[in-house]
């Protein structure tokens, strides 16, 4: 990404459409690589991972670098140490700039790596809050909680 000044607008906005299509762009490729093929759902769970990764790559690199990682795992009530982050970068960056990319990002979360940042996001992602059905509740009976009529007798 350039040093130009996106402060908002038409060329925020441009430039996030960018973004989004190049990441598409290596979900295509890791889609047809046949590596991740026994992965279940594997396109949604692509989709997923890069709706991750633009959140925790705040200033829109294309990296999610230390500071970025430091504040993801503080917002996600994981603080770890300078130490911690660095290994944990360290870890996952196949291109030795102290960062994560995209690309590390998917094989860290796909491949058989228990780093500890896989867990912790697959952690988040698991106790994110379901959705509440909406509408009217649908109205039971004693006998669908499993109270026998017998027992009735005692609640009243």
């Amino acid at each position: 990404m350039s040093r130009k000044d996106y402060q908002g607008g038409k060329a925020y906005g441009e430039m996030m459409a960018k973004r989004e299509k190049d990441l598409d762009e290596i979900n295509k490729q890791f889609l047809l690589s046949g590596t991740y093929d026994d992965e279940e759902n594997l396109e949604e769970r692509l989709e997923q991972y890069k709706a991750q990764f633009i959140r925790f790559d705040e200033d829109g690199s294309g990296d999610i670098d230390f500071m970025e990682l430091k504040l993801m795992l503080e917002k996600l009530d994981q603080p770890k140490t300078h130490l911690e982050i660095k290994k944990m970068i360290k870890s996952v960056d196949s291109t030795d700039t102290g960062s994560i990319n995209y690309p590390d990002f998917l094989i860290m979360m796909l491949g058989g790596k228990n780093s500890v940042l896989r867990m912790i996001l697959i952690f988040e992602e698991k106790t994110k809050e379901k959705p509440k059905p909406k509408g009217i509740r649908v109205r039971q009976s004693l006998a669908d909680l499993g109270i026998r009529p017998d027992m009735a007798q005692h609640l009243g």
